[in-house]
């Protein structure tokens, strides 16, 4: 349970610096400070629930996708947590190529680092 409640802070916390990043750097992508939180949640939650799934749907219909399926959520992930809060908007071609890219790497590299080198540390196997 313990190692369960890291996994999701740490998802957070990878999230949090991946959309900042791709804020500060890419023209058109935004975020607004009253919808960030809010934003977040709904953009990790989405991820969540969508990897599985178009993991799911890769393997069983294009498995030349399947090492894409985390750019493919993330992108996807992106896309809903635009529709459903005015926290994160994204404007042009561009601004969603980047911004999937940038959010994908900084996610999964802060993801990487907080497991590998803070949590796992902290929390061992305790369970």
């Amino acid at each position: 349970m313990v190692r369960f409640m890291w996994n999701i802070l740490t998802n957070l916390l990878a999230a949090v610096v991946g959309l900042l990043i791709a804020a500060a750097v890419v023209d058109g992508f935004s975020m607004q400070m009253d919808g960030f939180i809010i934003a977040v949640v709904i953009f990790v939650a989405a991820q969540a629930i969508l990897s599985p799934f178009i993991f799911k749907m890769a393997h069983n219909y294009a498995k030349a996708l399947q090492g894409g399926v985390a750019l493919i959520s993330t992108f996807v992930a992106l896309f809903l947590t635009t529709l459903i809060t005015d926290g994160l908007a994204i404007d042009g071609a561009m601004a969603w190529l980047l911004g999937t890219l940038i959010v994908w790497l900084a996610s999964a590299l802060a993801g990487w680092i907080l497991l590998t080198f803070i949590i796992k540390e902290r929390v061992g196997d305790k369970d």
